[in-house]
């Protein structure tokens, strides 16, 4: 398949941040590393994610760049006494959707953020957009695209469940000279960041970053498991979308002949994608975006016990601004007719977001774990970790730190 080399030839031995990050697996998938030097190249691994390879020894310059940017390490945000213990800085928050029905019916979870990429390439604030979309080789796959259009950006709609570099390929972007904004996971955008602190070019030429809530990176495998469960041959898949078509949306295999398999979201993801998910995203947090200047996720409705109901209906968003840059950016595409929205309160996204919610009270615990263990863990500074975890009980931060300490040990992560 595309981009496929087992991780077997060359040990990470060229460089000792990454040899820290391979122990610890605490490794994002970024691709950051790649971009410092052309001594990395990223590759899927056999457990089927994105791993850097060093090719050769790193300078100690080299190195410390990377212990520097690397997400897998560590992350810095600033926050104050108005910061949200679980959500970060917020300016402001809205639930919505694309004004446009067939955006909003082919991206994940409304289209909001969809909708903020169109107006930033149809009204110039940027050239393009740099973003994931499906790799046509490897349907199941991911690459790293770049949009100009409103149809360029429908394309790549939706969420893809799968591992992803971008910033591997940021460079030859920075190169060109012109400004893009950038699209990625939460780690991209901290990684992004940090950059920035070293190279002026970013803040220059990426005047927008945007994320979306994340619940971790899902291994190629899991995407194989869904095809098998499906009853389909991976070689006669023509495109495959992990979600999208309504909300929120089936997993669907089209195949060579036109035939389409899909599978509901709830077995897809609940049952077998979560599975899959690196050991790095369980001690994740920042699942929702603290450094991109626009989030976007899902506004789900919750049952009784809170858990989401993922019943088929009209994609509803939640946005996050959190930013002035991104305050502006949002009003302006609601003022440009291609947003429909209504504020919500920061107390409210608990229920639309139980899972991240739930992994930030049982954080600690889980790092209490790895300290432990004398394992190589992140270092996290200006989040709230100890304020949120009070919010969890005393069984469940229990649970999850015995259960953290125990794949540690049993070599289970």
């Amino acid at each position: 398949m595309s981009g496929w080399r087992p991780e077997t030839a060359v040990t990470m031995q060229g460089s000792a941040t990454l040899d820290r990050v391979r122990r610890g697996r605490l490794c994002t998938g970024c691709g950051g590393c790649a971009a410092v030097s052309d001594k990395i190249r990223i590759t899927r691994t056999e457990d089927g994610f994105n791993r850097p390879v060093a090719t050769e020894k790193l300078t100690r310059q080299e190195d410390r760049h990377i212990a520097r940017i690397c997400p897998g390490l560590g992350m810095r945000t600033e926050t104050d006494r108005k910061s949200d213990p679980l959500w970060g800085r917020v300016r402001s928050a809205w639930t919505g959707h694309a004004a446009g029905a067939e955006l909003r019916f082919r991206a994940a979870s409304g289209g909001a953020l969809s909708a903020v990429l169109v107006h930033l390439v149809e009204s110039g604030k940027v050239d393009y957009v740099l973003h994931t979309g499906a790799d046509p080789d490897d349907p199941s796959g991911n690459r790293t695209v770049a949009s100009r259009s409103r149809a360029a950006i429908a394309t790549s709609a939706g969420s893809r469940y799968a591992p992803s570099s971008p910033l591997a390929v940021i460079e030859e972007h920075l190169r060109s000279g012109q400004r893009f904004a950038f699209v990625g996971k939460p780690c991209d955008v901290a990684a992004l960041r940090a950059m920035a602190r070293r190279d002026a070019r970013i803040d220059a030429q990426v005047p927008y970053m945007l994320s979306f809530f994340c619940a971790g990176v899902p291994s190629r495998k899991g995407a194989a498991e869904i095809l098998r469960r499906m009853g389909v041959d991976e070689q006669d898949v023509n495109t495959f979308r992990y979600r999208g078509d309504g909300w929120p949306g089936s997993a669907t295999a089209t195949l060579r002949d036109g035939s389409q398999h899909r599978m509901g979201y709830r077995e897809s993801w609940g049952d077998i994608l979560s599975k899959h998910v690196q050991f790095r995203c369980k001690i994740c947090p920042d699942g929702s975006g603290t450094f991109a200047d626009v989030v976007c996720g899902d506004a789900w409705h919750g049952d009784a016990s809170g858990y989401p109901v993922f019943d088929e209906a009209d994609g509803q968003s939640l946005i996050l601004a959190r930013t002035v840059r991104g305050e502006a950016l949002v009003k302006a595409v609601i003022a440009a007719d291609l947003l429909k929205t209504d504020s919500v309160r920061l107390d409210q996204i608990t229920a639309m977001q139980p899972g991240q919610t739930k992994r930030m009270r049982n954080l600690l615990a889980r790092l209490a774990a790895l300290w432990i263990t004398a394992q190589p863990s992140p270092r996290y500074r200006g989040f709230k970790l100890l304020r949120v975890a009070r919010e969890a009980s005393p069984f469940t931060l229990l649970r999850n730190f015995l259960g953290t300490g125990s794949r540690v040990l049993l070599g289970r992560r």
